[in-house]
């Protein structure tokens, strides 16, 4: 009867030990999982942020312009809020006579700032540009750095742009 009591009580140690070590695994891989949606969505925030800077028809200027406006915060956004910015951008795009789409050739997170809720996205596009014939013009390469903030509610914006390297 002691044996068979010390045995049950060792069981019933080792069901409580191995519960806990599956409840810790079980957190951190829940982490995980957030850590790594969050930074899908800090790539995905980059690369749409590319796309509705880039791309835009002449039936849709006004709607593709204040999507990406409407998209951007800090001091991208300071920059398009400038004088006429957004109203020259739609003027030049009207000038052009042609539409352009924006083609997401890779993204990658570079860093991640939790301190700040930012992080740098870097991101291949590749952009083509269509003139009222029709006829395109040979696309043309572009890599930037986009800085992608995300504000208090978890909502998530283009916060800044740079071209490195001259953007070739």
């Amino acid at each position: 009867m002691l044996v068979a009591g010390l045995a049950l009580g060792i069981t019933a140690v080792l069901v409580a030990a191995l519960a806990g070590v599956v409840a810790i695994l079980s957190t951190q891989q829940h982490h995980a999982s957030a850590a790594n949606a969050r930074d899908q969505e800090f790539v995905d925030t980059a690369s749409q942020t590319v796309v509705n800077m880039f791309s835009y028809t002449q039936d849709t200027i006004d709607d593709s312009v204040n999507r990406f406006v409407n998209g951007i915060s800090g001091p991208l956004r300071d920059m398009m809020s400038q004088g006429n910015n957004v109203e020259n951008l739609k003027a030049i795009f009207r000038d052009t006579n042609a539409s352009s789409e924006a083609v997401i050739n890779g993204a990658a997170l570079e860093k991640v700032d939790d301190t700040a809720d930012n992080a740098s996205v870097l991101v291949s596009v590749r952009v083509t540009v269509t003139n009222l014939d029709g006829v395109n013009s040979p696309s043309k390469p572009y890599r930037l750095r986009v800085i992608v903030h995300e504000d208090d509610n978890g909502h998530m914006t283009g916060y800044d742009l740079k071209y490195p390297d001259g953007g070739n």
